[in-house]
């Protein structure tokens, strides 16, 4: 999922301007001086968030992976400063990066998503459009009356050193082949593809080869990240049912894009078998992501509010039980994403942005 999808989402929420976090905690600080000294960016009711820092200020940032050594962030960024027009793949240490801007791992041409570190740290895995063209490709916000996102067919996975030379492309299929993560063992990477016809998760070595098709029923399937031990897989997935909802689902994908606002989480081996559908709340369930334990699974959501217009950061166990809110922005937290030691968090944000809709990368320690 891509910086765009943000955009639409919110969009699609028909977000006006709310009340900003430094609002809020303006408010706070009138009441308990002492704890927004220590924590500012921090809400009262994130029990299971500490020390939290922000990275990036300005323009749209998010889906900030950490490499395997915990001691950087690959993040995707729209940024006017940064003469970024449309989502590009950077890179920071994860304290936050110095200087006017992080370093460029793109190519600065064509759109890009999902930037994800390779064993070793010395390169980076992303997905880009710029081989089927350099310019930014147009964004649909609604087709045949629907909001939706673009699944772009110029999508391809590329392997970048971090002076940003792509050193090998790892997919050259028709279609979209986007959204790739790295187990932990390194072993394997799983990513999104429309090569058999509909939005399908799929498996390659770390080198390309062995390519498995991992899901088959009808639908999106997307955003996958392996467990901690990188036997399963989490991943949101769309589920047309209804003779009408499936020929929305087809029309729409004949088109390249699909409709974001109902999605559910979904675990299973990374073979998929022991397919299993976890989150039954309806709305917009996405970028999970497992808990170091492998027990239970952090995701965004607006299941909570009767507008859609609020996104947080839930967890829930793999039995779809405990469900418990971790984040409390008014508007949205999303892209929950665990340091490989399991002790810190990072997040994109809409806190903290002066009432602006810039959303911005933060990190945290992360409190049992």
């Amino acid at each position: 999922m891509t910086i765009r999808t943000i955009a639409i989402l919110l969009s699609f929420a028909m977000l006006a301007a709310c009340q900003s976090s430094g609002e809020q905690q303006g408010q706070e600080k009138s009441n308990n001086e002492t704890t927004v000294n220590a924590d500012s960016l921090r809400y009262p009711d994130e029990a299971n968030l500490k020390n939290v820092k922000q990275l990036t200020f300005g323009g749209d940032n998010a889906e900030a992976y950490w490499s395997f050594n915990g001691k950087y962030l690959s993040f995707q960024a729209t940024n006017e400063a940064w003469g970024t027009e449309c989502d590009q793949i950077y890179y920071m240490p994860a304290g936050g990066y110095s200087g006017n801007q992080p370093p460029l791992v793109s190519t600065g041409k064509g759109r890009t998503t999902c930037a994800y570190f390779m064993p070793g740290d010395t390169a980076i895995l992303y997905a880009s459009t710029h081989l089927g063209n350099e310019a930014c490709p147009e964004t649909p916000h609604s087709v045949q009356g629907q909001y939706v996102w673009p699944i772009y067919a110029d999508f391809d996975i590329f392997v970048a050193n971090l002076e940003g030379k792509i050193i090998k492309q790892l997919t050259d299929s028709p279609g979209y082949d986007a959204e790739a993560t790295i187990s932990p063992d390194g072993k394997k990477i799983v990513f999104t593809s429309t090569r058999s016809g509909d939005i399908e998760l799929w498996t390659m070595d770390i080198d390309g080869a062995n390519l498995q098709q991992v899901t088959d029923e009808l639908g999106y399937d997307g955003g996958a990240f392996f467990s901690p031990d990188s036997r399963m897989l989490v991943f949101r997935a769309s589920r047309p049912k209804s003779e009408e909802e499936v020929s929305l689902y087809k029309n729409l994908l004949a088109e390249n894009v699909v409709q974001p606002t109902s999605m559910e989480v979904f675990v299973c081996n990374v073979d998929g078998s022991g397919m299993r559908q976890v989150t039954n709340l309806g709305k917009a369930n996405w970028a999970p992501y497992f808990h170091p334990s492998g027990k239970s699974i952090l995701f965004a959501s607006n299941h909570h509010t009767d507008s859609g217009r609020q996104f947080n950061i839930f967890s829930i166990n793999l039995d779809g039980a405990g469900l418990k809110q971790i984040t409390f922005d008014n508007t949205f937290d999303a892209f929950p994403m665990f340091s490989p030691d399991g002790k810190k968090i990072a997040f994109s944000s809409n806190r903290n942005n002066g009432g602006t809709r810039s959303t911005n990368v933060f990190v945290a320690d992360w409190v049992e």
